[in-house]
């Protein structure tokens, strides 16, 4: 494997632009008219190499730019190609919708069209996109394959595949599906690969399913933003969500709040509303509909408190996020500079702050390993005695509204709706299904 190892600090930033990439004419200009000036490390060092057709082993943090990266390369020679079409596989369902938003955003003036595979959407809409001759299919990797086995999807004419965030995808378990899906796609095809670390599985799938790879790393794992400042309490359980109102209080900006569970994130965001606080909730319990809407509403203010867990940690950009609270530490290390990743982008500071249960003193230890810095412990302040209890009639005005906007979200269906299963379509009699 063809190695191109770029630190952060290599080279003046101030002194790169897009010119000189290979970019074709066109396709600057759509960047200039989108203000995209100064390209990131990995932008810098992938697209050449893309654009010319060769295999890429991306090695970079999440929030570093990595959708550019592959997006341009992707659609300037999908334009070359011309009966080609390219394949992007990804984890989440968010980061999916946000990959499509940006391929848009560059590819719209010139015809480009696209197909966002995805659970909890219908299937019926995703047949029409492929019917209407999409130029890249985005997706999941269970629903790609839930398309390849009802035979609505065929990847021969794939010239392109682009793998985001694989590593996330091989700790979600699913292997069994993009070793499917590998197996489906031509051999004579272009393959990049990004992911954030370089596991055994990703080493495999580069020796076995690419051809002379050239690796681009800028960054060593657990290299975080050196413009988040990081700091943590030792709180107890029972504390925690009196410190989250004080922390509220203080900090006027917009705020993302992990939780290790979907079920404490249920609660949390409850709480926050019951307080008078605009805030939504992303977790898997969720319908796509109500986590479109959470997302939504959170990056044009609508809802200024984000609840999540690890599903919003990778991949999603949302630009001008104050403060990012860990509420729980997330079980695995590399987690947390995935979810301090959500602040501090674009060149803003940011801020993190962990809550830390008295025995998760090994926890912390491990984090700080990954990142090589000790993170500063706060002294707890005086906290409030009657937390998230609606005691003020502004404050009962406010979560009146907030429960309406709750009732208009679409609701979860009782039981998962899959191809073919149980919940496709409605239930007919029998004498009806069978009248003569």
């Amino acid at each position: 494997m063809e190695n191109i190892v770029i630190n952060n600090t290599e080279n003046n930033e101030s002194t790169k632009n897009f010119g000189g990439l290979g970019i074709s004419p066109n396709i600057m200009s759509v960047l200039e008219q989108l203000n995209f000036k100064t390209p990131t490390p990995i932008q810098y060092k992938a697209i050449p190499v893309a654009i010319e057709g060769k295999d890429i082993v991306g090695i970079a943090q999440t929030g570093t730019g990595k959708s550019l990266a592959f997006g341009i390369p992707l659609i300037q020679r999908l334009m070359q190609l011309g009966d080609k079409k390219g394949l992007i596989i990804l984890p989440t369902r968010e980061l999916a919708s946000q990959i499509n938003e940006t391929l848009m955003k560059l590819g719209r003036g010139f015809g480009l069209k696209t197909a966002v595979l995805i659970g909890g959407a219908s299937m019926g809409q995703q047949i029409s996109q492929l019917r209407f001759g999409a130029h890249i299919i985005i997706g999941t990797p269970g629903r790609i394959n839930d398309h390849l086995q009802q035979r609505t999807l065929t990847l021969s004419d794939v010239g392109i595949l682009v793998l985001d965030e694989a590593d996330l995808m091989f700790d979600m378990g699913f292997a069994p599906q993009i070793k499917q899906i590998l197996l489906s796609v031509p051999k004579e095809r272009q393959t990049m690969l990004f992911s954030a670390t370089m596991p055994d599985a990703i080493i495999k799938i580069a020796t076995t399913h690419m051809k002379l790879p050239v690796r681009v790393e800028i960054a060593r794992q657990g290299t975080t933003n050196e413009k988040v400042a990081h700091e943590l309490f030792f709180v107890k359980k029972d504390y925690k969500v009196r410190l989250l109102e004080k922390l509220l209080a203080e900090y006027k900006g917009s705020v993302l709040v992990f939780s290790r569970t979907k079920y404490g994130a249920k609660k949390i965001c409850a709480d926050l509303l019951k307080k008078g606080f605009t805030a939504a909730e992303i977790h898997s319990n969720r319908t796509l509909g109500q986590r479109r809407m959470a997302l939504d509403g959170f990056k044009n203010g609508k809802y200024r408190v984000l609840v999540a867990t690890d599903i919003a940690a990778r991949g999603i950009d949302v630009k001008g996020i104050e403060l990012v609270v860990n509420f729980d530490l997330p079980e695995s290390p590399g987690d947390y500079v995935h979810r301090i990743g959500r602040t501090g982008r674009a060149g803003l500071e940011g801020r993190a702050i962990s809550f830390v249960a008295p025995d998760q003193k090994g926890k912390v230890r491990e984090i700080e390993r990954l990142i090589r810095s000790a993170i500063p412990v706060l002294q707890l302040p005086e906290l409030p005695q009657n937390a998230f209890t609606s005691n003020t009639p502004q404050q009962q005005q406010v979560y009146k509204k907030n429960m309406e906007q709750e009732k208009q979200l679409p609701k979860q269906h009782p039981f998962p709706r899959k191809p073919g299963g149980y919940g496709q379509r409605p239930y007919k009699p029998f004498k009806k299904r069978f009248s003569r």
